[in-house]
């Protein structure tokens, strides 16, 4: 199936590694031109070397998503270098775990920065381009929490639902000139956050290693944890050409797990 994305050029946020490289990876090989932007200049670069096989244009950009001089960098950097951004990909990692009343209104601040500030500041930045042009797509990366609250993660469950209620917002204000915004919903996948996520269960409940992951497993109808080249791929179809009648959706890639009816 030929997507339509040869050419057209990407900026994937926290593209270092996990779900985020895995996107890249997937439309580099459908042949976009990518930038991508994380915090650690090392990770970035052994990130650009992988992408490079692809044979694909790989812009390194390395800025902290959760500072507006990270936003405005990433934004500006992939405006300057390829002239346009036709495809955005917003994610970063995620806050700090911990139940609803262990954290001060810094760390709220801190989560609200990197979750939603982000997503803000770069759709202001790069969707008016898109809306010139009567062609975008802007795609951000949340989490199955927005439909089902994770324990201990009331950082994430919040402001993740924030995000969404955002770009949900902003999908009805740019759909008439061609730009679809849309979320994806990762259950748990296997990325060094799961295992960031894992330590945390250890700590809190004393369970093991493997039966917090043997968890995961058996809560999924599909029987394992996802992997990032799966949620990829549904980012790709959305970034694509063949997807142009799809907008304003929370889509779910999770296994099952989440078990809604919507």
């Amino acid at each position: 199936m030929d997507l339509g994305l040869s050419n057209r050029v990407a900026l994937v946020c926290g593209a270092s590694r996990g779900i985020g490289f895995a996107v890249a990876e997937e439309l580099a090989r459908e042949g976009a031109q990518i930038a991508i932007c994380a915090r650690d200049a090392n990770a970035v670069a052994a990130a650009t070397a992988r992408l490079a096989k692809t044979g694909a244009k790989i812009l390194p950009i390395i800025a902290d998503l959760s500072t507006t001089e990270g936003t405005a960098t990433a934004a500006a950097k992939a405006l300057e270098h390829y002239g346009r951004v036709d495809v955005l990909v917003t994610n970063t990692g995620g806050p700090t775990p911990g139940p609803s009343l262990s954290h001060d209104w810094a760390a709220w601040t801190r989560a609200s920065e990197l979750l939603l500030r982000s997503a803000v500041e770069l759709t202001r930045s790069l969707v008016p381009g898109m809306q010139q042009r009567k062609w975008g797509r802007v795609i951000g990366i949340t989490s199955i929490a927005v439909k089902k609250p994770v324990p201990s993660l009331v950082l994430s469950n919040s402001l993740r639902a924030a995000v969404t209620g955002y770009y949900r917002t902003l999908a009805d204000e740019v759909g008439i000139d061609g730009v679809t915004v849309n979320t994806v919903l990762p259950g748990y996948v296997a990325t060094e956050r799961l295992e960031e996520l894992a330590a945390a269960t250890t700590k809190r409940t004393g369970a093991t290693h493997e039966s917090i992951f043997e968890s995961y497993r058996t809560g999924t109808p599909v029987g394992r944890v996802g992997a990032p080249e799966e949620i990829a791929a549904v980012v790709a179809f959305l970034a694509s050409e063949r997807a142009s009648f799809v907008t304003g959706q929370a889509i779910l890639a999770d296994g099952g797990r989440s078990g809604t009816l919507l």
